[in-house]
C-alpha cells in the first residue's frame, strides 16, 4: 500500500518536491492534478516593471511560479535591473518580454538553485510578438515592453504593458480577469466565482461558472417558449417563436416574441406561453405578475401579460388586450392575425 508524509508531523524529512506539491494546496488550481496556476497577488504592486530611460527595473515583491508535476514554487524577490534595452530596428517595431525564472537545476539541468528577473528582447517585425522563453524554463511573465522602430521614436519611445501580469488566489478566492487570455479560460469547476473587470457596469461584473460557460447575474439566456390555446392546440408552421430571460436570484423577467407566418395555424380559444421557470405560488386567486406587451394585428394594441400561479394558466403568461377589458388574446382578438403580424411581451416575476 503506497503512503506518503503528510506536513507537520515530527521525526518526518521532507524533500523539496514534496514541499512544493504540499504547497499547491494554498493557491488556485490549475485544473490539473497538482497543478497550480502561478501569478502575484491580487492588489500587490511587487514586481512591477518600469523603465529609468534604457534600464529595465523590477520592483521587489512575491509571487507563485508553477511548474507541472513540480508543484509552486514560492519566490520573494528585491528589487532588481534585469537588464537594458536592446537597440531599437531601424525599420521594424519590436516587443520584448520580462519575467520572473526559477533556476532548479534538478528540473531544469540549470546548474543553478536561485530566483531571478530576466529581460528577453524581441524580434523587430511589421507585425512583432512576444518572445517565448526556453521550454525547460520556470517563470511566469511580469510585462512587455513595446519598442518602436528609429524612426518611430526608438527606446526612448519604449512602452511598458502589465496585460500579460498574471494574477493568482487562494482556493475558492475571487480571480480578478482583464486580459483576453485570462478571460478565455474555461472555470475549474461549477460554482467558481472570478470578477472580470471588462464587463459593461460600473468597475465589472461578478461571473459564476455554471459548468459550460461563465454567466453574470441578469445576463439573458434565450429558450422557447411552448404556444399553446386553451381549446385547440396552435401551430407555428413556419412563424417565429422566440424567447429569453434574465435571472436574478428569484426575479426573473422574460421577453417572448411571435410573427405569424404563412403556414401558422392559430388554433382556438386563449393563447399562453409557457415560463422557463415555475412561479412562485400565489395566497390570494387574484394576485400574479404583470407586464407589457405590444400587438401588431394591422393596428398596433397595447396588452397586459400576467400570470396567476393558482389560476388555471399556471406557469404560463396570458395576454389581456388593453382595449378591450375582458378579453385575452387569441385567434380574432384584438383583431384577425394575418402572415407578418406579431407580438411581443415582456413580464418580471417571482420563481418557485
Amino acid at each position: 500500500m503506497a503512503s506518503t508524509d503528510p506536513l507537520w508531523v515530527p521525526g518526518v524529512s521532507y524533500d523539496e518536491g514534496e514541499l512544493r506539491k504540499m504547497d499547491s494546496v494554498l493557491v488556485m488550481s490549475d485544473g490539473t492534478a497538482e497543478g497550480s496556476r502561478g501569478g502575484i497577488r491580487p492588489g500587490d504592486t511587487g514586481l512591477t516593471v518600469s523603465l529609468a530611460g534604457t534600464t529595465v527595473n523590477v520592483s521587489a515583491g512575491p509571487a507563485w511560479v508553477p511548474r507541472a508535476s513540480q508543484g509552486a514554487y514560492r519566490v520573494r524577490m528585491a528589487a532588481t535591473s534585469p537588464g537594458t534595452l536592446s537597440a531599437a530596428n531601424a525599420t521594424f517595431s519590436r516587443i520584448d518580454l520580462v519575467y520572473l525564472r526559477v533556476w532548479d537545476h534538478s528540473v531544469d539541468a540549470s546548474g543553478l538553485y536561485k530566483a531571478d528577473t530576466v529581460y528577453l528582447a524581441g524580434t523587430a517585425s511589421g507585425s512583432p510578438v512576444a518572445p517565448t522563453p526556453g521550454g525547460t524554463e520556470i517563470y511566469i511573465p511580469l510585462a512587455t515592453i513595446t519598442v518602436p522602430s528609429t524612426g518611430g521614436g526608438g527606446t526612448g519611445a519604449a512602452t511598458v504593458s502589465s496585460a500579460v501580469r498574471q494574477l493568482t488566489v487562494a482556493p475558492g478566492g475571487i480571480l480578478p480577469v482583464s486580459s483576453a487570455a485570462d478571460i478565455a479560460i474555461t472555470g475549474k469547476y461549477t460554482g467558481q466565482v472570478r470578477h472580470n473587470s471588462t464587463r459593461s457596469g460600473v468597475g465589472g461584473q461578478l461571473e459564476t461558472w455554471n459548468g459550460s460557460a461563465w454567466a453574470a447575474p441578469g445576463d439573458w439566456v434565450t429558450y422557447t417558449p411552448t404556444w399553446t390555446a386553451s381549446t385547440t392546440p396552435p401551430s407555428l408552421g413556419n412563424g417565429l417563436l422566440k424567447g429569453r430571460y434574465s435571472l436574478v436570484g428569484k426575479h426573473c423577467t422574460i421577453q417572448v416574441f411571435m410573427k405569424i407566418g404563412s403556414t401558422t395555424t392559430q388554433g382556438t380559444g386563449t393563447w399562453a406561453w409557457a415560463l422557463p421557470f415555475n412561479q412562485a405560488s400565489a395566497v390570494d386567486t387574484n394576485e400574479g405578475f404583470a407586464g407589457g406587451a405590444y400587438l401588431s394585428t394591422g393596428s398596433g394594441y397595447a396588452g397586459l401579460p400576467f400570470c396567476q400561479s393558482n389560476a388555471g394558466f399556471a406557469n404560463k403568461i396570458v395576454i389581456l388586450v388593453a382595449s378591450s377589458p375582458g378579453v385575452l388574446l387569441g385567434p380574432g382578438n384584438p383583431g384577425t392575425w394575418a402572415t407578418g403580424n406579431n407580438l411581443s411581451a415582456t413580464m418580471t416575476y417571482e420563481i418557485a
